[in-house]
């Protein structure tokens, strides 16, 4: 037989292999937004940029302490001028006869400020610590110990925030004028003051917030070591919570020691008095400079207040806000 010998396979030839695709690299967010202002880094860099940047910087720095800072300085200048000279036209920016500080000891001597700035001591400590004693365990009951209805209550705090304080000015004057359940009359007593102050909505809802970052498992591992709500609330969430009770601290003891409506209604006994109300009561048997330094000694704890805790207002406020 002849030899018979198979064709040969037509295979295709093997193609190269396809280059792989070359990963698509994501424009850098930050390249694509820093472009995106109304002067171009390219431009801010440049001699002239950078000079036009710190004239505009310095302009806007320098104008806005100007404007929340001269009325201070206004105040404190005004107490140590003479009273012609404080009410004459146009006015002097400086004290023509030199620092007199006659006026501040007047103003002492007639408004016994003394006396009136202890009573305004006493109501704001006061309203502090019923603040902490009521606001915080209401916050933390809301918060952690979830109690029923507890949603319908936070709203209905949180409406009373939509009302305008003068609307619940006359409610408010006649539970304190007779005392649901005691009938007793709370006017001219400190009572007046630290009830109403501790029954706050948004202080209630600040501290909730912060109280709801709070990791749960904390508690529950307080918990199973047998602590009860009240001792996981003073040895856990309050040295934790100490940014927001400071912040709380100060819109308190502001509040009470600048209000002067309420004080003005429930306190009408002049030794009983706020230092604000003494002061709008006197004022048209004053000079204008001792009604200025009056103004001035009134003003200077909470300024000292605000330079010291300034921080802490900050950092509550924002603090609880993110959840990691």
């Amino acid at each position: 037989m002849p030899n018979v010998t198979a064709p040969p396979s037509r295979t295709a030839p093997a193609r190269p292999a396809a280059p792989a695709p070359r990963p698509v690299r994501k424009p850098d967010r930050l390249a694509t937004t820093q472009f995106r202002t109304l002067v171009s880094p390219h431009q801010l860099n440049s001699r002239r940029g950078r000079r036009i940047y710190w004239i505009v910087l310095v302009t806007m720095i320098t104008t806005f302490t100007l404007v929340f800072v001269f009325p201070l300085y206004w105040m404190v200048t005004g107490a140590l001028k003479s009273p012609e000279e404080l009410s004459q036209i146009p006015p002097t920016l400086f004290p023509r006869d030199g620092l007199n500080w006659d006026a501040y000891k007047e103003a002492w001597d007639l408004l016994d400020l003394g006396t009136l700035l202890k009573n305004t001591v006493l109501y704001a400590a006061g309203a502090w610590i019923f603040t902490m004693a009521v606001d915080v365990t209401a916050a933390y009951a809301l918060s952690k110990l979830r109690p029923v209805l507890g949603k319908v209550i936070l709203g209905g705090m949180l409406a009373t925030l939509m009302i305008p304080p003068m609307v619940l000015l006359l409610p408010t004057y006649v539970t304190v004028l007779n005392l649901p359940i005691l009938h007793v009359n709370l006017l001219n007593t400190p009572w007046a003051i630290w009830l109403p102050a501790a029954a706050n909505g948004f202080n209630i809802f600040l501290l909730k917030r912060f109280f709801d970052s709070i990791p749960r498992e904390l508690l529950e591992a307080a918990e199973m070591d047998g602590a009860s709500p009240a001792r996981i609330l003073w040895s856990i969430v309050l040295p934790i919570s100490r940014p927001i009770l400071g912040v709380v601290s100060i819109f308190t003891i502001v509040n009470v020691w600048r209000d002067f409506v309420w004080p003005l209604l429930v306190l009408p006994d002049t030794e009983k008095m706020t230092v604000s109300v003494a002061i709008n009561s006197l004022s048209q048997t004053m000079p204008q400079n001792a009604l200025t330094a009056s103004l001035v000694i009134a003003s200077l704890p909470t300024i000292v207040v605000f330079f010291l805790f300034q921080r802490h207002i900050m950092a509550g406020l924002t603090a609880g806000s993110l959840k990691g």
